[in-house]
């Protein structure tokens, strides 16, 4: 008989499962707990139907996923889901818990590969420059926009930087990004002046506190008006508060200035293998959807700028 599975609780191997992501694959925090709700939900769906963990079969496991589209959920988290659930159950077999994967059976869900959103050239500059003043908020608004499109990082890895994380007579950022993997990335000229101007007394120093609520906001690099670390949901807000001054609020998304870097990089011949070491991809086939959307671009020149290429033209 299966156990009763409370709201927020996972059975001793998920458990076991998450940790050993955490300790041993040093998986990022926000992918665990991702994870984490997956896999509840799934044993909250099993308790529901008389299973557990122990017991589920490879059609639980479908009906599972068929509620979850149901339910409305999009084909990016059913896969993730799936992915969880996949993974808990090979772990179980890895470490001796169970001698069968119910998943083996379950067809893998495929996703068509959404090509990486960027800004034109043109617009990256207009969003740039939609911090033109001299206030501490607008150094720092320049400052950040800045350094995401000139070093590609992630908006969580800009919220986590610290004050000794900038190299000041290198040009280089450490940069702190997924599973905790450190890589240097080069500031160019447009992000370091920005930053000298936002680290100046007349910029970071005006939102300091006399007294700091944490260590972490003391060291941190972006500050809000409060004297905080500026959360990437802070970002997120600065982003689209400046690409709504310029007419852009419709283009942009939390990495659209990361995307730009890229595709931006690549379009002016930069070597795939650079872009992906900037922007810290473990796969290069990540760094190769990039590609495509420069493909795609230069197919589009060539056909409205070739006589003999795109549609007939007048004589």
């Amino acid at each position: 008989m299966a156990c009763t599975v409370a709201r927020d609780a996972l059975s001793p191997s998920a458990e076991e499962y998450l940790t050993w992501l955490a300790v041993e694959q040093g998986r990022a925090r926000n992918t665990l707990s991702a994870y984490r709700r997956d896999l509840a939900t799934f044993e909250r769906f099993l308790a529901e139907t008389g299973r557990s963990v122990e017991d589920a079969d490879a059609a639980a496991v479908e009906e599972h996923l068929a509620r979850r589209r149901a339910e409305g959920l999009g084909p990016a988290s059913v896969a993730r889901s799936l992915a969880a659930v996949r993974g808990l159950y090979r772990f179980r077999v890895e470490e001796g818990l169970a001698v069968v994967d119910p998943t083996s059976d379950v067809a893998a869900l495929s996703l068509a590969r959404r090509l990486p959103k960027a800004l034109d050239e043109p617009s990256v500059i207009a969003l740039l420059e939609s911090a033109p003043g001299d206030d501490p908020s607008s150094r720092r608004d320049r400052a950040l926009l800045e350094l995401l499109y000139g070093t590609g990082m992630r908006v969580s890895e800009a919220a986590g930087l610290s004050l000794a994380d900038l190299g000041s007579d290198t040009g280089l950022v450490r940069v702190l990004g997924k599973g905790n993997k450190e890589r240097l990335v080069p500031v160019g000229r447009h992000a370091a002046a920005a930053l000298d101007r936002w680290l100046s007394p007349a910029g970071r120093q005006s939102f300091a506190p006399r007294r700091w609520a944490r260590r972490g906001d003391a060291e941190a690099v972006f500050l809000n008006s409060r004297g905080g670390r500026l959360t990437r949901q802070g970002m997120w807000g600065v982003l689209k508060k400046r690409a709504r001054a310029v007419g852009l609020e419709d283009q942009v998304h939390p990495h659209v200035l990361r995307h730009s870097c890229a595709t931006h990089m690549l379009s002016h011949g930069a070597d795939i293998r650079v872009v992906q070491e900037l922007l810290g991809h473990v796969s290069i086939a990540t760094t190769q959807a990039y590609t495509k959307v420069t493909t795609q671009h230069l197919r589009a020149a060539y056909e409205q700028a070739h006589p003999r290429a795109g549609a007939a033209r007048g004589h």
